[in-house]
């Protein structure tokens, strides 16, 4: 068969090859950076939702997962927290001035005190990156402002 379509052969040897080297990841791929500043949007639980804490929304990455949660009593949403990783960043304290630019950035309040209760009708979850340290921040959207709901290290 060779002798008689040797087209054949060749086009079987390149794409033979091509594939081979699309298999094998780029070197730059394996070294690249988290971004300093990052905002995922999630959408809150929906109301009627059975009592106890569900998934809200799940981002997932080569750098880690970020889990939206919300709890809800009596099929009312009470509130939602953010876990990195499946655990909750303990409170960050003070904020160093990248997450106020970051925020910025991501067209966000400056994180100022953080409300007591966290609904709203969209969430939206900032990470900043300061040196070896992340901040994740959770803001809710009531109506057309946002608000800080929590602060933490990851």
């Amino acid at each position: 068969m060779s002798a008689r379509f040797p087209h054949v052969l060749a086009a079987s040897a390149l794409l033979t090859a091509g594939l081979v080297s699309v298999g094998a990841a780029p070197a730059w791929s394996q070294t690249k950076e988290p971004p300093s500043c990052a905002a995922i949007t999630f959408r809150p639980l929906v109301a009627d939702t059975g009592d106890g804490e569900h998934d809200a929304g799940v981002y997932k990455s080569r750098f880690g997962r970020i889990v939206v949660k919300g709890l809800a009593k009596g099929g009312r949403v009470e509130n939602h927290f953010v876990t990195v990783n499946n655990t909750r960043p303990p409170a960050a304290g003070t904020l160093p001035a990248s997450v106020a630019a970051c925020a910025a950035e991501k067209k966000l309040p400056a994180p100022g005190r953080a409300v007591e209760v966290c609904t709203g009708d969209r969430l939206q979850v900032l990470v900043n990156r300061a040196g070896d340290r992340r901040y994740v921040l959770l803001y809710a959207r009531q109506g057309s402002g946002w608000q800080l709901c929590s602060a933490g290290m990851a």
